[in-house]
């Protein structure tokens, strides 16, 4: 094989390199044997240097807790919107979808790593990595990608966060309702916002894993209850609807990818597995954890919509009667467990943040921890504004998975895929992919206009 201008993507060993003249144009001449020494053989699993490297099972319950939150309580509201016998088809057809991105997104990575000769690369590497591998359009999309990404995973992240703001209020409203007259969800939301700053000023996350870990513990029996009322109301499919209005389908997309996409968790547990070839393939922790993941939701979603119909709320928690002393405790302590949540959310936020643009900037400077406690606040500040602004559990939802999570976990897949792979595929393979990934990012798009749309025009047409 005979090719110039070595892509610097590519490490070859410099005997198989020789300079042919002036203008820093080189020669490779690669034998297969060569080939595979360089490329095949690399394994970026053997070479990944991790501290504290997680089995099969913690990561499969890591991926099981950092994908149920707040989206599953939403997934009857979703249902409402689509109708019971679309929104089966719907959820099955979106979590498919979700499942298979990840899966060429890792195996991208994986590509990525071994022609670099690296162990991982995170989400926004993996990205700018496989633009530059790509053809000339790419290229030029590669000092831009990683800035993209992150900017789509801050606001999903900041966007989390305001419907957390609004879920603690909502839920702590109705309990207190019950005994005092309504303050209004604002007051709600104020009385949390001190608290949710000086938890936020903590910087380690090992400080709250305890709470983390009981969060996670009283979420699981949290849904269990929920079910028993659901099952207590009664489950029918009469005077519920089969397929919803046509317009309210881009708010079931919006909803359904915010509560099962967790593409920016994925990566990160993948990168910390002691056995990451036990991640993919057909019964591996991605595919078990995430059908597990998609029946939880479907399940909630399905029997929720059956049994509150058109009446069933943002979340399905403000269904519950209000008069019950369960249903009570209930709402407070899930309130609590999504307080704890937020700062994992919150986290993310301010690794964006701080860790990737300002602290560097300010390295050395004076009063910089002072300047990083203020960063703190001030995204606090940021989602408890927003959520005052537009108290709507439902709509942010959407608005956030339709705005973030079509492309983050959709349409920049396909594209890393594509680009990855664009000189290395050939004849009918590259044509599938090419024709596969595009109808992937049109789809995407699609969702993501649409839904962010009429989520905004729903938005307005509510606070206006």
């Amino acid at each position: 094989m005979t090719e110039q201008h070595v892509n610097p993507a590519f490490v070859f060993d410099e005997k198989y390199i020789k300079k042919i003249d002036n203008n820093d144009t080189y020669q490779i001449e690669l034998k297969d044997s060569a080939k595979s020494k360089n490329l095949d053989d690399f394994d970026p699993y053997l070479h990944r240097q991790v501290e504290h490297p997680t089995t099969n099972s913690e990561t499969f319950f890591h991926l099981i807790k950092g994908c149920l939150g707040t989206g599953i309580l939403a997934m009857p509201k979703a249902f409402s919107n689509s109708g019971y016998a679309f929104g089966i088809g719907g959820t099955l057809f979106i979590g498919v979808i979700c499942i298979y991105c990840i899966h060429i997104l890792i195996k991208s990575e994986y590509e990525l790593c071994k022609r670099r000769k690296i162990g991982s690369l995170s989400f926004p590497a993996t990205a700018e990595a496989a633009f530059n591998d790509g053809p000339i359009f790419f290229k030029k999309l590669a000092p831009i990608s990683p800035h993209v990404v992150n900017a789509f995973v801050l606001t999903y992240e900041l966007g989390t966060c305001c419907v957390y703001v609004i879920f603690i209020a909502a839920n702590i409203r109705s309990v207190a309702n019950v005994y005092i007259r309504d303050l209004g969800i604002e007051v709600y939301m104020a009385i949390f916002l001190l608290p949710l700053i000086f938890i936020n000023w903590i910087r380690n996350l090992k400080r709250l894993a305890p709470l983390s870990t009981a969060a996670n513990a009283i979420s699981f029996v949290s849904f269990a209850i929920i079910l028993y009322y659901i099952f207590h109301n009664g489950v029918s499919v009469e005077g519920k609807e089969t397929v919803g209005k046509f317009e309210n389908i881009p708010l079931f997309f919006g909803t359904v990818l915010f509560a099962l996409e967790a593409v920016g968790v994925i990566m990160p547990l993948e990168n910390e597995m002691k056995t990451p070839q036990s991640f993919g393939g057909t019964f591996g922790v991605l595919n078990i954890g995430l059908s597990v993941v998609l029946t939880l939701y479907l399940g909630m979603g399905l029997l929720g919509y059956l049994a509150y119909g058109a009446l069933v709320e943002g979340s399905i928690t403000l269904n519950l009667p209000d008069e019950d002393i369960l249903a009570q405790i209930l709402k407070v302590i899930l309130a609590l467990v999504i307080f704890i949540t937020y700062t994992i959310q919150y986290y993310v936020a301010i690794d964006i943040t701080w860790n990737q643009y300002l602290g560097p900037i300010l390295e050395g400077k004076p009063m910089r921890a002072i300047w990083e406690y203020a960063t703190r606040t001030v995204l606090v500040l940021i989602t408890f504004v927003l959520a005052v602004s537009v108290p709507a559990l439902d709509l942010f939802i959407s608005l956030f998975g339709a705005l973030c999570l079509s492309a983050l976990g959709i349409t920049i897949p396909a594209a890393v895929e594509t680009s990855t792979y664009w000189y290395s595929r050939t004849g009918l393979s590259f044509y599938i992919m090419l024709v596969k990934n595009l109808f992937l990012i049109i789809f995407s798009v699609f969702g993501l206009v649409a839904g962010t749309y009429i989520s905004i025009h729903d938005i307005i047409q509510e606070f206006s």
